[in-house]
């Protein structure tokens, strides 16, 4: 390793800063006995190695298209989440890329169109039960434009329900050959804030936030092609406004008071029942106190209330176009294909 901070990448540099503001915090260091430490902690810590010049944006290319997905570096640490309803806990994240962009419908249309190709064949040659139940869980709009007229060329992908969101993660792994996935709720609160353990700061000032979020004062009622408001200091967009975004996790209203250890380490609540799951941050049909990195809101039965099938589509939410996702890359990559399994939505769930 160089001894030059100048060669030092952005990311390694932000993550010294967050061990920096961890120790003053836990041990009330002076600035001092901290620049005494400054030249040990170099050669010590592991996690500062093991941010190198691989730890930087990238972009990740979809096979057969002109479409790709922009991965923005996250470093780990440890912060307090919340305050949710008062109360805050001691959170720790694992290191992590994630979208710098929401995904759009050019590049979830890829992973709809592929699911639909490889089921045709089957359909045509042997119309049986298994094939009518493949019909009944199409990744295919229940009657209606899930666009809702409002873009579908650059605008975000909206609507999907949480096990067709999974499922997109899935398919993006096995074209890519690396293990993406939604991220936690831990994840989501701390990309948004970026990588800010100290502190967060709403903004109240709607000239302010209108510079950052679409919003329902500023939406014109519809969502927007990601990129045009101004990202956060890690250069990650619409995580306030625009479309609200699925989490991996199950979703408890008490979050806070359902966490264990403190820090929690890379807190993840399994899904398990199908209704509610959680997504985070505001949306463009949302007053500006939702456009905030504290919002949550678990997902509910009234979401498939224009959905007339029975039973109800497994892919599509009919009333919630106010709703998309983006993925993260964990940098701890799972070692075998049995360890992605038990991240993938098929075994965790029955769907109907």
């Amino acid at each position: 390793m160089s001894g030059s901070l100048i060669s030092w990448s952005t990311n390694q540099i932000q993550h010294m800063s967050i061990i920096t503001r961890m120790i003053l915090k836990k041990r009330n260091l002076t600035g001092f006995v901290w620049m005494m430490l400054f030249p040990l902690l170099l050669f010590i810590s592991p996690e500062i190695s093991a941010q190198s010049d691989s730890f930087t944006e990238y972009s990740v290319e979809l096979p057969d298209s002109d479409q790709s997905i922009e991965m923005i570096p996250v470093s780990g640490g440890t912060f307090e989440m919340g305050p949710i309803d008062g109360n805050t806990h001691e959170v720790t994240v694992d290191p992590f890329w994630i979208g710098k962009y929401e995904i759009t419908w050019n590049e979830y249309n890829l992973f709809r169109n592929e699911v639909l190709e490889n089921l045709e064949p089957k359909l045509s040659a042997n119309f049986n039960e298994d094939a009518a139940a493949d019909i009944i869980s199409l990744p295919s709009p229940p009657y209606v434009d899930m666009s809702f007229g409002m873009g579908t060329d650059g605008f975000p992908a909206a609507g999907m329900t949480h096990y067709a969101a999974f499922m997109f993660t899935k398919w993006l792994s096995e074209k890519t050959g690396e293990f993406y996935r939604l991220p936690t709720e831990a994840e989501w609160e701390y990309a948004c804030r970026a990588a800010n353990p100290d502190e967060y700061q709403m903004m109240t000032n709607e000239s302010e936030l209108s510079q950052h979020a679409w919003y329902k004062a500023n939406s014109d009622r519809k969502y927007h092609q990601p990129g045009q408001k101004q990202p956060n200091a890690l250069g990650i967009y619409d995580m306030l406004g625009n479309v609200a975004e699925w989490t991996f996790d199950q979703y408890h209203e008490d979050y806070i008071g359902q966490l264990e250890n403190e820090p929690a380490n890379n807190p993840y609540f399994k899904p398990t029942e199908l209704y509610p799951r959680t997504a985070r941050g505001g949306s463009w049909m949302d007053e500006a106190e939702a456009a905030s990195c504290l919002k949550r809101r678990g997902s509910n039965p009234q979401w498939k209330m224009r959905d007339p099938q029975l039973p109800k589509s497994l892919w599509w939410l009919t009333n919630a176009s106010f709703l998309g996702f983006r993925v993260i890359k964990p940098v701890n990559q799972p070692e075998s294909a049995e360890g992605m399994e038990k991240y993938w939505i098929e075994a965790m769930q029955d769907y109907f």
